[in-house]
């Protein structure tokens, strides 16, 4: 069983600053802190959800952000954020991660991936990636307000981040799509009303989708004898197969 654990000791221990450093860690020639704030809102998302075994509610949510950062210049500029969040809303607990790309007034973009633990609606974990001088390194602690639906709010890259809670994730129990069963009724018996949007028979009534109402009209008229079936969709029952009977 594969389990990726995210302590919460690890994510303290870096919540002080974030550093920018030259020519990476190991053997660094400097070292200087950095901090900026964001916010993004989403452009564009996409949400799957699923239950699990014990009847926990799972929203998986991929979406792009975009937004402002400010701070130190290379973490000022417009922001996008691509991020996919994997959370619990039962518990209210998960995790957030991606990548986040600054548009640096001057020279290359910053970019950097994240993995963030997301805790009733904050997420703190740690950025890690360029800066627009290509030679330095970006290590960040990354803390904000997150909904998956509108985005990240009180963003802070660095600057006294918070230090966050701990998830773990595991594929026991598993996870399975949400089952909506549909309503069927059905019904034998004359036709009592016809027309382009609807027909009743033995009092049972049901909307006829559009593409299927000139074959009805056509095949069918008041007074015959038909058996219909129909499912509840959109808030009314809807014809799904019509056959006539003598």
């Amino acid at each position: 069983m594969r389990r990726l654990t995210f302590a919460a000791a690890v994510l303290g221990a870096l919540v002080a600053t974030s550093y920018a450093v030259a020519h990476g860690i190991d053997g660094a020639k400097s070292a200087k802190a950095v901090a900026g704030t964001f916010s993004a809102t989403a452009a564009s998302v996409s949400t799957r959800t699923c239950t699990t075994s014990d009847g926990k509610a799972i929203v998986v949510t991929d979406g792009k952000y975009t937004g402002t950062a400010t701070g130190d210049p290379d973490l000022t500029g417009p922001i996008t954020l691509r991020a996919r969040s994997t959370i619990n809303t039962t518990d209210g607990v998960g995790v957030v991660d991606g990548r986040l790309k600054i548009d640096v007034t001057s020279g290359r973009d910053t970019e950097a991936g994240f993995d963030a633990v997301y805790d009733h609606g904050t997420i703190a974990g740690l950025a890690a990636g360029r800066a627009h001088d290509p030679s330095a390194k970006l290590v960040a602690n990354l803390s904000a307000a997150f909904a998956a639906a509108t985005g990240f709010t009180g963003g802070k890259i660095g600057g006294g981040t918070a230090a966050g809670s701990a998830v773990e994730l595991s594929s026991a129990g598993g996870c399975r799509p949400a089952k909506v069963r549909a309503e069927k009724s059905e019904a034998r018996g004359m036709i009592s009303a016809l027309s382009t949007s609807s027909i009743t028979v033995a009092g049972l009534t049901c909307a006829i989708p559009a593409d299927k109402s000139a074959e009805v009209n056509a095949k069918f008229k008041q007074g015959d004898t038909a058996q219909i079936h129909c499912a509840f969709s959109n808030g009314q029952n809807t014809l799904t197969r019509i056959e006539k009977k003598h």
